[in-house]
């Protein structure tokens, strides 16, 4: 089980999210930028991302382990390689 800590800063665009994993493995950190544009249609009505963000390295963590998660990346990146990504975190 991987323990998923974040904590979204505002950023001029919209937000930069620190993520911090913890297994028994260890601790691994990620940074992820999420634009208001990307939450507001990822996320509609949502005010930040923290739980988008969460939600999204849920799904990660169920496909790749945490050492193959990119360490910074922008949120929109997950679905170049999970077309399901949006259907899933759309489903909630």
């Amino acid at each position: 089980m991987t323990a998923i800590d974040v904590r979204c800063e505002p950023a001029s665009d919209g937000w930069t999210c620190l993520v911090r994993l913890t297994d028994a493995a260890g601790t691994g950190e990620h940074r992820v930028a999420v634009d208001r544009a990307d939450l507001a249609r990822l996320a509609p009505g949502a005010a930040e991302p923290t739980d988008l963000v969460r939600r999204s390295f849920e799904f990660l963590l169920e496909r790749e382990p945490r050492s193959s998660i990119l360490r910074t990346f922008e949120i929109t990146v997950i679905g170049r390689y999970f077309p399901d990504w949006e259907d899933a975190i759309a489903a909630g």
